[in-house]
C-alpha cells in the first residue's frame, strides 16, 4: 500500500501538505465514475483527510442508491462532511453533457470495474459488445474531460471473457493511448468493497481474481500500439 505526504507552496506562498494513496493525490482533481456504495470515493477521502477534490458519481439516483447498499447512506453522508461534490444520474456515456460536469477538467477520471449489467452469460458475443458499447462511450466522453497531463484508469479483469472487451483498442478509437497497467489489490483500498451492482445480490461483492489498473492518456497518436503488458 502506497500511503505519503509532502509539503508544498501554492502560487501565492500558501503552505499546503499533499496526502497520496497509490495513484491519486489530495492535489488532483479526481473524477469517480460508476460508484456503486461510494466506498472507494470515501477511501480516498479519508486517506486526504478531505474531499473537497472528488467528484463521485452514479448512473443511478440518490434513493435508488441508498436502498441498493446498506453503507450507502453513511457513506454518502460521511463525503459530504469531507466536502465531495456528490452527483447520481450520471450516465457514464454522457457525462461531458452534465449540467455540473460539461465545465470541469480532472487530472485523474476513475472508472472501477465497469459493467454493462446481467443481460446473459459474460463470454457471449452479445454480452462483451454491450460491455464494449459502455467503456467506447465512457472513453470517448472522458477523453474531453482531462487536464493536461490527465490520466483515465479503468481497473478491469485481464482474464477471458473479460480480456476479450479490449481496452487498449477501445481506447485507441478515442485518441487515448494505454501507458502503464498496475496489478490491483482491494487491500490496498482500505474500506474498499466492490459491489455487484444490480439484481436481488445488488450489495454482495463479486470475486475480484486477476484484474488491473489500465491508465490511458490523451494521444493524437493512439491509433497506434502502446506496447504496454497487462
Amino acid at each position: 500500500m502506497a500511503f505519503g505526504k509532502e509539503i508544498v507552496k501554492d502560487e501565492v506562498g500558501v503552505v499546503k501538505k499533499e496526502e497520496r494513496l497509490m495513484h491519486y493525490s489530495s492535489f488532483h482533481q479526481i473524477l469517480l465514475v460508476g460508484e456503486g456504495d461510494f466506498s472507494f470515493s470515501l477511501c480516498l477521502a479519508r486517506s486526504f483527510s478531505s474531499a473537497s477534490n472528488i467528484v463521485a458519481t452514479s448512473l443511478d439516483p440518490y434513493g435508488v442508491v441508498i436502498k441498493m447498499y446498506k453503507k450507502a447512506k453513511s457513506n454518502l453522508e460521511a463525503l459530504e462532511n469531507l466536502g465531495a461534490h456528490l452527483l447520481f444520474g450520471v450516465n457514464a456515456t454522457k457525462m461531458k453533457l452534465h449540467t455540473d460536469l460539461k465545465m470541469r477538467k480532472f487530472d485523474r477520471i476513475i472508472y472501477n470495474f465497469p459493467h454493462a449489467g446481467f443481460h446473459g452469460k459474460e463470454d457471449s458475443r452479445p454480452m462483451i459488445n454491450l460491455h464494449r458499447y459502455l467503456v467506447n462511450g465512457f472513453f470517448r466522453n472522458a477523453s474531453g474531460m482531462l487536464r493536461a497531463d490527465g490520466e483515465i484508469h479503468v481497473t478491469h479483469k485481464t482474464k477471458a471473457p473479460f480480456s476479450y472487451w479490449n481496452l487498449e483498442e477501445l481506447a485507441s478509437q478515442n485518441s487515448l493511448v494505454l501507458f502503464d497497467c498496475v496489478a490491483f489489490k482491494r487491500e490496498d483500498y482500505p474500506g474498499y468493497n466492490n459491489k455487484r451492482g444490480a439484481g436481488s445480490r445488488c450489495d454482495d461483492p463479486f470475486h475480484l481474481g486477476a484484474c488491473s489498473t489500465f491508465k490511458f492518456r490523451f494521444s493524437p497518436t493512439a491509433k497506434q500500439s502502446s506496447g504496454v503488458v497487462c
